[in-house]
C-alpha cells in the first residue's frame, strides 16, 4: 500500500525531521538515509519500520542538525594549505604553470569538517530520533488505513458479485442434466424416425448418468462458497493479511475456473466469466494489500 508520514522534533542540542514513503511491493524492502554521524543506529531505524509495516517498499529520510548554528561545515586551513604546498611542488619539479586547484580542493578529502562528527552522541540522541520516527510511522499508517478502507470496500463490492453469481448457478445446476436427458432423447428420437427402431431406457439412463457425472458442480459450488466467507473474515480482520486473501483468491478462481469446464451450460457460463472478471479485479486490489 501507498502511503507518506512526516514528523519533525527538537530537543536542546538537535532538530530531526523524519520523511517516510511506502509504495506497493510484495514484500518488504527498508531504505534509509540519514548523515553519517548517524550510521551507527541504522538497524535501529529498519528495526522501527519492520515492527510496524509488513509489506512495501518503505523509505526512511532523515535530516538532523544542531540547534542555532549556522552551519555545521567548516574548512580546516591546515589541510587545505597542505594540499595546496604539495600542488605547487609538484608544479615546479614538472616545470608547469600553477592553475587554480581552489574549486579542486575543496571536493579532496578532510578539507570540509562537519561539526556533527565529533559533537554527536548517537546513542545519546536515540530519545528524540525514535520519538520523531514513530510519529512519522503512525501518519504514514493513518494514510494506508485511509487507502484500506477504499480497497475494503472494493473487495466487498466483487466478493458480492461472487456471491450472487454462484447462487445463480446453483439454482441453475439442477435443470443441466435434465435438459441434456431431453435434448438426447429428442435427437436420437428424430434420428429413429421411421426406422421402427425406438431408444432403449437403459441406454438412456447410461447415456445420462455418465453426463451427470461428468458435469456434476456440487463441489465447486460449496467450495466456492466457502472460500468467499472465509476471504470475509480475513479482510474483516483487526490484523491484515494480504498473503492469505491472495491464496484465497488463487482457490476462489480455481473452482470457477473449473466449474466453467464442467458445465455444459451457457447461461452457467454467462456467470462464471462474470464471476472472473470480480476475482482478476480482487488480485489486482490485492498487489496493493499488506
Amino acid at each position: 500500500m501507498t502511503g507518506f508520514g512526516n514528523a519533525s522534533g527538537q530537543n536542546e542540542r538537535f532538530s530531526v525531521a523524519a520523511e517516510i514513503k511506502a509504495v506497493n511491493n510484495r514484500y518488504l524492502k527498508v531504505s534509509t538515509r540519514f548523515p553519517d554521524v548517524l550510521a551507527a543506529l541504522e538497524p535501529e531505524f529498519e528495526r522501527l519500520i519492520r515492527e510496524s509495516i509488513a509489506r512495501g517498499t518503505v523509505s526512511l529520510n532523515l535530516r538532523f542538525a544542531p540547534v542555532g548554528q549556522g552551519s555545521r561545515y567548516h574548512i580546516v586551513p591546515e589541510v587545505i594549505a597542505a594540499y595546496s604546498h604539495q600542488l605547487r611542488q609538484i608544479g615546479l619539479q614538472q616545470s608547469l604553470p600553477v592553475p587554480d586547484w581552489s574549486d579542486a580542493l575543496l571536493s579532496l578529502p578532510g578539507v570540509v569538517a562537519d561539526e556533527l562528527s565529533s559533537t554527536v552522541d548517537p546513542k545519546q540522541e536515540w530519545p528524540l530520533l525514535e520519538q520523531t520516527i514513530r510519529e512519522a510511522i503512525e501518519r504514514l499508517q493513518e494514510f494506508r488505513q485511509r487507502e484500506g478502507e477504499a480497497m475494503r470496500r472494493d473487495l466487498g463490492l466483487n466478493c458480492d458479485i461472487i456471491s450472487e453469481r454462484v447462487e445463480k448457478i446453483a439454482e441453475l445446476a439442477p435443470n443441466v442434466v435434465s435438459t441434456y436427458r431431453d435434448k438426447v432423447l429428442d435427437r436420437v428420437s428424430e434420428l429413429l424416425k421411421g426406422s421402427g427402431a425406438s431408444v432403449q431406457p437403459n441406454d438412456l439412463i447410461r447415456e445420462v448418468s455418465v453426463f451427470a457425472d461428468r458435469c456434476d458442480i456440487n463441489e465447486e459450488i460449496t467450495r466456492l462458497r466457502c472460500h468467499v466467507e472465509e476471504f470475509r473474515k480475513v479482510m474483516d480482520a483487526s490484523q491484515s493479511q494480504g498473503r492469505k486473501l491472495d491464496f484465497l483468491s488463487q482457490e476462489m478462481f480455481r473452482e470457477i475456473n473449473t466449474t466453467g469446464s464442467k458445465a455444459s451450460n451457457v447461461e452457467i457460463a454467462h456467470h462464471v466469466v462474470e464471476m472472473k472478471a470480480a476475482v482478476e479485479k480482487i488480485r489486482e486490489v490485492l498487489q496493493n494489500v499488506e
